[in-house]
């Protein structure tokens, strides 16, 4: 896969609880790393690559980068979609791009996440399986 080349889209759905808005009832910054975690995850999924079943085949996953630019806040109940991209899948990472827009198609933020493979016994990266580059390469 090349750098920066788009295999496939998918779209996530949320919708902003009470509990994850601040004071001025806007959500909290801090939840959108959670939000691209599910975004992340149904991609995988929409894929046939499941997360619980990488970390029963020890192999884990953990973000090693985390980007994004704000540039309008959520609000409480809104209903968010998360438009999610793979865009490199080399060596030992995988990267995720986000953008996020609410129910006036109105951009609110982008971001971006790396994650290494690992191999859950010696905790060290591994090259991406074949089997995820053929799932991600030909889906």
């Amino acid at each position: 896969m090349k750098e920066n080349s788009v295999i496939r889209g998918f779209s996530t759905k949320l919708r902003v609880r009470y509990s994850e808005t601040d004071k001025m009832g806007f959500c909290y910054y801090g939840n959108y790393a959670q939000y691209f975690e599910v975004a992340r995850v149904e991609a995988l999924r929409e894929l046939g690559i499941v997360y619980k079943n990488l970390e029963e085949n020890g192999i884990l996953l953990p973000v090693t980068e985390f980007n994004i630019s704000y540039k309008q806040a959520a609000k409480y109940d809104d209903i968010l979609e998360i438009k999610t991209k793979i865009t490199k899948l080399e060596g030992t990472r995988i990267t995720f791009q986000y953008d996020v827009f609410n129910e006036a198609h109105i951009k609110l933020n982008e971001a971006e996440t790396t994650l290494v493979f690992v191999d859950s016994a010696t905790m060290k990266p591994i090259p991406v399986p074949t089997f995820i580059l053929n799932l991600v390469n030909h889906g």
